[in-house]
Protein backbone atom coordinates (compact mmCIF):
# COMPACT_ATOMS: atom_id res chain seq x y z
CA UNK A 1 0.00 0.00 0.00
CA UNK A 2 2.74 2.90 1.18
CA UNK A 3 5.08 3.52 -1.89
CA UNK A 4 8.83 2.88 -0.73
CA UNK A 5 9.61 6.51 -2.44
CA UNK A 6 6.73 9.28 -1.26
CA UNK A 7 8.40 12.20 -0.96
CA UNK A 8 6.82 15.54 0.52
CA UNK A 9 7.47 19.04 -0.66
CA UNK A 10 6.70 22.10 0.19
CA UNK A 11 6.29 25.74 -0.24
CA UNK A 12 6.83 28.74 2.41
CA UNK A 13 3.59 30.53 2.58
CA UNK A 14 4.11 33.32 5.14
CA UNK A 15 6.60 34.16 7.51
CA UNK A 16 5.65 36.07 10.26
CA UNK A 17 8.58 38.09 12.29
CA UNK A 18 8.92 40.80 14.52
CA UNK A 19 11.94 43.65 14.70
CA UNK A 20 12.78 46.19 16.94
CA UNK A 21 13.85 49.67 15.88
CA UNK A 22 15.31 50.97 18.97
CA UNK A 23 13.75 54.04 19.03
CA UNK A 24 9.51 55.36 19.56
CA UNK A 25 7.67 56.51 16.39
CA UNK A 26 5.46 58.91 16.23
CA UNK A 27 1.99 56.58 15.03
CA UNK A 28 -0.23 59.46 14.83
CA UNK A 29 2.46 61.72 12.34
CA UNK A 30 3.08 58.85 10.41
CA UNK A 31 -0.72 57.74 9.82
CA UNK A 32 -1.19 61.48 8.24
CA UNK A 33 1.44 61.50 6.51
CA UNK A 34 1.41 57.76 4.59
CA UNK A 35 -1.61 56.75 2.42
CA UNK A 36 -0.58 52.99 2.82
CA UNK A 37 -1.17 53.38 6.64
CA UNK A 38 -4.62 52.18 8.66
CA UNK A 39 -3.99 53.53 12.17
CA UNK A 40 -7.06 53.22 14.92
CA UNK A 41 -5.76 53.44 18.58
CA UNK A 42 -9.40 52.99 20.06
CA UNK A 43 -9.55 49.57 19.02
CA UNK A 44 -5.78 48.73 18.48
CA UNK A 45 -2.69 49.92 19.61
CA UNK A 46 -0.71 49.37 16.50
CA UNK A 47 -0.51 51.21 13.01
CA UNK A 48 -0.55 48.75 10.39
CA UNK A 49 1.27 49.85 7.43
CA UNK A 50 1.10 48.17 3.97
CA UNK A 51 3.72 47.26 1.41
CA UNK A 52 3.25 47.00 -1.85
CA UNK A 53 6.64 45.00 -2.98
CA UNK A 54 6.98 42.20 -1.64
CA UNK A 55 3.29 42.62 -0.67
CA UNK A 56 3.13 42.31 3.20
CA UNK A 57 2.02 44.08 6.28
CA UNK A 58 3.88 45.63 8.77
CA UNK A 59 2.40 46.45 12.38
CA UNK A 60 4.41 49.06 14.17
CA UNK A 61 3.65 50.11 17.69
CA UNK A 62 4.47 53.20 19.06
CA UNK A 63 7.60 51.77 21.28
CA UNK A 64 9.33 51.09 17.82
CA UNK A 65 8.50 47.36 17.78
CA UNK A 66 7.30 45.59 14.13
CA UNK A 67 5.72 42.74 13.06
CA UNK A 68 5.77 41.96 9.78
CA UNK A 69 3.60 39.45 7.73
CA UNK A 70 2.80 38.17 4.65
CA UNK A 71 6.86 37.62 3.33
CA UNK A 72 7.90 34.57 2.08
CA UNK A 73 11.44 34.91 2.80
CA UNK A 74 13.97 36.04 5.08
CA UNK A 75 15.29 38.32 2.41
CA UNK A 76 11.59 40.11 1.71
CA UNK A 77 11.37 40.52 5.34
CA UNK A 78 14.44 42.83 5.21
CA UNK A 79 13.47 44.63 2.37
CA UNK A 80 10.17 44.99 3.98
CA UNK A 81 11.46 46.43 7.02
CA UNK A 82 13.97 48.85 4.99
CA UNK A 83 10.88 50.03 3.58
CA UNK A 84 9.13 51.07 6.95
CA UNK A 85 12.62 52.51 8.05
CA UNK A 86 12.92 54.26 4.57
CA UNK A 87 8.75 56.09 4.91
CA UNK A 88 9.71 56.54 9.00
CA UNK A 89 12.35 58.62 7.69
CA UNK A 90 9.67 60.89 5.32
CA UNK A 91 8.80 61.76 9.00
CA UNK A 92 12.23 62.60 10.18
CA UNK A 93 12.49 59.34 12.40
CA UNK A 94 16.21 58.46 11.92
CA UNK A 95 16.62 55.15 12.46
CA UNK A 96 20.77 54.32 12.81
CA UNK A 97 21.42 50.68 14.81
CA UNK A 98 20.42 47.76 12.21
CA UNK A 99 16.78 46.02 13.41
CA UNK A 100 17.95 42.96 14.76
CA UNK A 101 14.95 40.60 12.75
CA UNK A 102 13.61 37.67 14.94
CA UNK A 103 11.74 34.93 12.88
CA UNK A 104 8.79 33.95 14.78
CA UNK A 105 6.49 31.33 12.67
CA UNK A 106 6.61 30.05 9.53
CA UNK A 107 2.97 28.96 7.55
CA UNK A 108 4.04 26.06 4.72
CA UNK A 109 1.75 24.15 2.66
CA UNK A 110 2.66 20.99 0.78
CA UNK A 111 1.95 17.85 0.26
CA UNK A 112 3.75 14.15 0.97
CA UNK A 113 2.55 11.73 -1.97
CA UNK A 114 0.59 9.32 -0.62
CA UNK A 115 -3.25 9.04 0.70
CA UNK A 116 -3.98 9.48 3.78
CA UNK A 117 -6.82 7.49 5.93
CA UNK A 118 -7.11 9.99 8.75
CA UNK A 119 -9.07 8.10 10.87
CA UNK A 120 -6.69 5.36 10.97
CA UNK A 121 -3.85 8.07 11.50
CA UNK A 122 -5.54 9.76 14.15
CA UNK A 123 -5.13 6.46 15.91
CA UNK A 124 -2.01 5.32 15.64
CA UNK A 125 -0.13 8.70 15.83
CA UNK A 126 0.28 10.25 19.00
CA UNK A 127 -0.56 13.86 19.35
CA UNK A 128 -3.21 14.21 16.58
CA UNK A 129 -6.64 15.32 16.94
CA UNK A 130 -9.28 14.88 14.84
CA UNK A 131 -13.22 15.83 14.33
CA UNK A 132 -13.90 15.32 10.30
CA UNK A 133 -17.41 16.23 11.22
CA UNK A 134 -16.34 20.10 12.72
CA UNK A 135 -13.03 19.91 10.27
CA UNK A 136 -11.83 17.75 7.26
CA UNK A 137 -8.01 17.95 8.59
CA UNK A 138 -6.45 15.78 10.90
CA UNK A 139 -3.68 18.31 13.49
CA UNK A 140 -0.83 16.53 14.16
CA UNK A 141 1.82 18.18 16.98
CA UNK A 142 5.34 17.37 16.24
CA UNK A 143 7.38 17.97 19.72
CA UNK A 144 10.62 18.01 18.21
CA UNK A 145 11.37 19.59 15.92
CA UNK A 146 8.13 22.02 17.21
CA UNK A 147 5.79 22.18 14.34
CA UNK A 148 2.03 21.69 14.49
CA UNK A 149 0.52 20.10 10.53
CA UNK A 150 -2.66 20.44 9.26
CA UNK A 151 -2.81 16.61 7.44
CA UNK A 152 -5.87 16.36 4.39
CA UNK A 153 -6.97 12.85 3.32
CA UNK A 154 -5.40 13.73 -0.33
CA UNK A 155 -2.06 14.21 1.32
CA UNK A 156 -2.47 18.12 1.38
CA UNK A 157 -0.70 19.51 4.18
CA UNK A 158 -0.32 22.57 6.01
CA UNK A 159 2.99 23.32 8.39
CA UNK A 160 3.44 25.99 10.63
CA UNK A 161 5.45 26.80 14.01
CA UNK A 162 8.82 26.26 12.76
CA UNK A 163 10.86 29.24 13.22
CA UNK A 164 13.76 28.76 10.14
CA UNK A 165 14.46 26.78 6.91
CA UNK A 166 16.14 23.83 8.83
CA UNK A 167 13.27 22.95 11.08
CA UNK A 168 10.57 23.24 8.28
CA UNK A 169 12.88 20.49 6.71
CA UNK A 170 13.90 19.01 9.76
CA UNK A 171 9.91 18.76 10.64
CA UNK A 172 8.73 17.45 7.21
CA UNK A 173 11.10 14.50 7.29
CA UNK A 174 9.72 13.79 10.50
CA UNK A 175 6.34 14.13 9.42
CA UNK A 176 7.06 11.72 6.59
CA UNK A 177 8.68 9.17 8.64
CA UNK A 178 6.28 9.34 11.28
CA UNK A 179 3.38 8.76 8.88
CA UNK A 180 5.15 6.00 7.16
CA UNK A 181 5.44 3.89 9.96
CA UNK A 182 2.29 4.65 11.11
CA UNK A 183 0.77 2.94 7.69
CA UNK A 184 2.52 -0.28 8.37
CA UNK A 185 0.15 -1.32 10.96
CA UNK A 186 -2.34 -0.20 7.63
Amino acid sequence: MVAKKSKSSYKIQNIVATASLGKPVPLTKLARTQPNTEYNPETFPGLVLRVKEPKSAVLVFSSGNLVCTGTKSTVQVKKVIQEVIKQLRKINVNITAKPKITVQNIVASGTIELKLNLNFLALEMENTEYEPEQFPGLVYKLIEPNATFLLFSNGKLVCTGTKNKAQLEDSMTQLLKNVKQALKNY
